[in-house]
Parts: structure tokens; C-alpha cells; sequence
């Protein structure tokens, strides 16, 4: 399987055209896998509750028995 990247501006209508260069060495007439990766906007709100998922995540691991280290 090949793989092809390339930056591509997705305008107002939201239409996706791909450059004649790509199209050239796709395959005709086969489907082909197309993946598509947008960056993400994380707001002030979703980055407090990620914290705060993650702080509660690890002392959830966290046993008595790992006290032993506390003294270290």
C-alpha cells in the first residue's frame, strides 16, 4: 500500500480537490483508502477536564502498598 501526503486548503464550499499530480499516479477506476487529519482546537474547558481525568487516573492506580516508596 502506498501512501500520500499533501497539505491541502479546504475552501468556504468545502469542496476537496486534489492536484492533477496526485491524480496522475492514483489508480483509475479502483477504490482507494483516503485518510484525512485536521488539527485539533482544545478550549480552555476541555484542557481542565483532561487534568484533571488524567490526576485522577493515575491516584486511582496508586495502592498503599507503593507508600514504601514515599520514604525513599
Amino acid at each position: 500500500m502506498k501512501a500520500y501526503e499533501i497539505p491541502i486548503k479546504i475552501p468556504k464550499e468545502g469542496n476537496i480537490e486534489l492536484p492533477e499530480t496526485l491524480l496522475s499516479v492514483l489508480p483509475r477506476g479502483q477504490v482507494v483508502r483516503m485518510i484525512i487529519l485536521s488539527p485539533e482546537s482544545i478550549d480552555g474547558n476541555e484542557q481542565i477536564l483532561w487534568s484533571q481525568l488524567t490526576t485522577e487516573q493515575f491516584f486511582a492506580g496508586y495502592s498503599e502498598a507503593d507508600s514504601i516508596y514515599d520514604r525513599i
